[in-house]
């Protein structure tokens, strides 16, 4: 694909004790807003912006990441990835990352919308050095639809694709296609209308922080499902069933603090936008 909507090129590493850009490049419907640091940790924080709104029939974007060897970047949206009504072409979005060997990687995006009729495929591979730790966390919802539908959007589908030292170590795949399936049925949404994903790995993992994390979000509520599933290297990924964004927020902002806590020894900092 050459005639992308939007590109965005970010490559980091560490000066002075500072994580910072070694090049940054955007054009077209992507844009970065300039480096926070919100704590003294040297761990930047760039936030993502897409000046058109939303996403459109055929609307393709393309992403990559660097992170040098101890490197520690966080990466967030500015707003909600809101994906409209496409009658001819799905939207697309295409992202490489690349964490080198210490480096540190929280990419935590705000929702993905799907309006009615939207269609949307978004493909992410992430290529990692032993040493490496990742927090990765989508969330997919619902767009108002006039017809009072939970699910008038076509398909919303997400796969990730984890390396480890150029071995496939992880692929997570998610279909929501209520054009073809019944969204309440069983191995569907099961009655709920959110979902969320959420992939850590990092070396410093193991059964201890797993139960950790397991008995903080753990409840027994008829507001969400979870479910919690050890990696084949360490780390683990946990699914959220809910019927709004911000309990899954909730329990995304949950992980991180354990993992921050545990791992780099420091609060998280605030990162929503309302």
């Amino acid at each position: 694909m050459e005639d992308w909507t939007g590109i965005l090129r970010l490559d980091t590493e560490v000066r002075s004790g500072k994580t910072v850009a070694r090049n940054v490049y955007f054009q077209g419907a992507y844009k970065v807003m300039r480096p926070i640091y919100h704590d003294e940790s040297g761990q930047v924080c760039y936030y993502i912006l897409n000046p058109g709104g939303g996403y459109l029939d055929g609307d393709s974007y393309k992403m990559q990441i660097t992170l040098d060897k101890q490197a520690q970047l966080t990466l967030t949206t500015q707003s909600a990835t809101k994906i409209y009504k496409t009658p001819h072409t799905l939207a697309y979005q295409e992202t490489v990352m690349d964490l080198k060997e210490g480096s540190y990687l929280e990419y935590i995006p705000d929702p993905i919308i799907g309006y009615r009729d939207a269609r949307y495929k978004q493909k992410t591979n992430i290529h990692m050095e032993k040493g490496a730790a990742l927090f990765y966390s989508d969330i997919i919802t619902p767009g108002w639809s006039p017809s009072g539908e939970r699910f008038s959007y076509n398909t919303l589908q997400l796969i990730n694709e984890i390396y480890m030292d150029n071995e496939l170590a992880v692929y997570d795949h998610v279909k929501l296609n209520p054009a073809t399936k019944n969204m309440d049925g069983l191995g569907q949404m099961e009655g709920f209308s959110h979902l969320g994903s959420l992939i850590v790995i990092g070396e410093k993992t193991d059964s201890n922080l797993i139960d950790k994390v397991y008995q903080a979000i753990h409840k027994d509520s008829t507001e969400f499902k979870i479910g919690l599933s050890e990696l084949p290297i360490p780390g683990f990924t946990l699914r959220v069933l809910a019927n709004s964004t911000q309990t899954i927020e909730k329990i995304v902002a949950d992980c991180q603090r354990i993992i921050n806590e545990e791992w780099l020894n420091k609060t998280p900092s605030f990162l929503r936008k309302y």
